[in-house]
Order: C-alpha cells, then structure tokens, then sequence
C-alpha cells in the first residue's frame, strides 16, 4: 500500500514549485516588455545615425573610402564575439549559440585561420573558459543588466575596435541568438569588422510586441520601414566627410552591439517563459497523477479498513 503521507507531501512540493515556475514566467514576461520599451526608445537615435551615414555613403560613392574600419585585409585571425546569458532555466538558449560557436571555430581551423573568443555572458565563459577546453579567450564580460544598455554595448565595442585597429585580428564576428518568436530563436553570425559602405545601407526593421490574449502570452510582429531624406545635393559639409564618417563609426558599431544584446535578451526571456510554462504544465500533470494516485492508497486504505471491521464482526 502506498505511504498516504509520503503522497501528500510530494503534492505539496510539486504545488510549491508549480508557483515557483509561474512567477518566474510572469517575472520573465515584464522583462520581455521592458526590453520592448527599450528596443524602441533607442529607435530615435538609431534612425538618425543612419540618415545620416546614407547621406555621407551617397556623398563618397565615387571617392575612395581610406578608414581603419573598411580595410580589407588578408584574414589570419577572426575574433569570435559570443553573446550567452548569466543564468540557466532558459532552455537549450545557451547551448545552441555555444554549439554555434563551436561550429564556427571548427570551420575556421578547417580552413587554416586562427581565432580567438570575445565572451559575453557567465554560461559561456563557464563553458570556454574551463580547463578541460581551456579555449583561446582574449576578453569576458560577465554581469550585464537583463536589459542591455548603451554603456555595456560601448563597453565591448572599445574592446572589439581596440583588437580589430591593433591588428590582434583581422576580422570580427558576432554570434548571437535572434528573437523569433516565443517559442523559436536561432544562433545567427553577424560581421562586424571590416565594414564595407554597403553594409551602411538603410534596412527594414521588425518590431516585437508581447501580447496577452485570453490569458496566453503571444507575439506580434510590425514591419517597419526607415524613412531616410536625402540631403539636398549642394549640401556642405563643414568637415571632410570622411572624417565625419571616421567619427561615427564607432557610434554605428556600437549600436550594432546593443542590437544583437537587446535580441539576445529578448531571446533568453522568451525562452525562459517557454521553458517555465512546460515546467508549470508538467507540475499540473504530475499533481494530477500524484492526487489520483493519492485518492486510490485511500480509497485502498478504507476498504482494507472496512474489511478488518467486517471479518471483526463475523468473528463475533
């Protein structure tokens, strides 16, 4: 006969950890939003960097680019930028950009090209960084708000110009994981270094919306098109553009990198919802197995009862 006891404390310990898992669903979802709101408060200067890098794009499309940034050079050692999160109970988040990573150093050994790993995030480094793998790492930075910020992004873009000018590297590569949706996001490798005046060009953008419709959380998605004005053609410029292209260059990586952290984010919260939703759905099936379970040890218990009081009387 199953222990009735035994039974109703592990329910009781299942229901506590059902409410552990919810709350932290909810926690993850206001952070989903607060990423949101963030994503489009730097919306504004985003869109302004860009108009005005197309414009001086379209004013040295036939001129010679002569800038650090645009140096083409023979790739001998690429510097791999890993974007992983501090924490776990997200999933396979971590693991799938770390296996990406991994992939990625694989290929470049197979064709002959040194790298190296720029690693952000505690997983990761944990990972890198052990000494059975003992894997060549140059810089790591640990501690990043859930909600990345613009003086983190600049932080590991200093560190990145600084490998990339210093020709530590010839070439700088980002692996991050891109929102999708809630319940899909996938490892993406992005260049960074060297930068070509195509790269510059205005592209549509999508914004992510987190929704609650009868009672489940979803995602919407809106396209949005940037809107550039062009200078009018006998604008000019009171510094040479190039040097004012060599100026904000810094500022259009560095926006770059909050991109990718703010998608990171939002990828790890997302699956961090994900994975405390079945977390919850499996506490719910398993206290309905385990009351089921309980109601049969009792249902057992009374009439074993009934029949002790039964052979009892017949005895009398």
């Amino acid at each position: 006969m199953a222990n009735l006891k035994a039974i109703r404390d592990r329910i009781a310990s299942v229901k506590n950890t059902k409410k552990i898992t919810e709350a932290m669903r909810l926690v993850a979802a206001a952070k989903v939003r607060r990423a949101q709101e963030q994503v489009n408060s730097t919306r504004p200067f985003a869109d302004s960097l860009a108009q005005v890098l197309y414009n001086i794009q379209g004013k040295l499309q036939f001129e010679d680019v002569d800038l650090p940034l645009f140096q083409q050079r023979e790739v001998k050692k690429v510097a791999l930028v890993v974007v992983s999160g501090d924490r776990g109970l997200c999933g396979g988040y971590n693991a799938n950009v770390i296996r990406r990573a991994e992939i990625r150093a694989k290929e470049l050994t197979a064709q002959g090209i040194e790298y190296t790993y720029v690693i952000v995030g505690k997983k990761a480094v944990q990972y890198f960084t052990n000494e059975l793998r003992n894997a060549p790492t140059e810089k790591t930075f640990t501690g990043l708000e859930q909600i990345p910020t613009a003086p983190e992004a600049a932080e590991i873009g200093d560190e990145l110009l600084s490998l990339f000018l210093a020709d530590e590297v010839d070439k700088v590569e980002l692996i991050y994981t891109k929102f999708v949706s809630l319940i899909a996001s996938k490892p993406v490798i992005q260049t960074l270094m060297p930068l070509t005046t195509q790269g510059l060009a205005v592209k549509d953008d999508e914004i992510f919306r987190l929704t609650t419709k009868g009672g489940q959380f979803g995602v919407e998605r809106d396209s949005v098109t940037s809107k550039v004005e062009e200078y009018p053609k006998d604008t000019i410029f009171e510094q040479d553009p190039v040097q004012i292209l060599d100026a904000l260059l810094p500022l259009y990586l560095n926006n770059q990198i909050l991109r990718s952290l703010q998608e990171a984010a939002a990828s790890e919260l997302a699956a961090r919802m994900t994975a405390m939703n079945n977390a919850s759905e499996n506490a719910s099936e398993l206290m309905g197995n385990l009351t089921m379970s309980y109601n049969k040890a009792r249902q057992a218990a009374i009439t074993q009862e009934l029949s002790e009081v039964v052979a009892g009387a017949n005895a009398l």
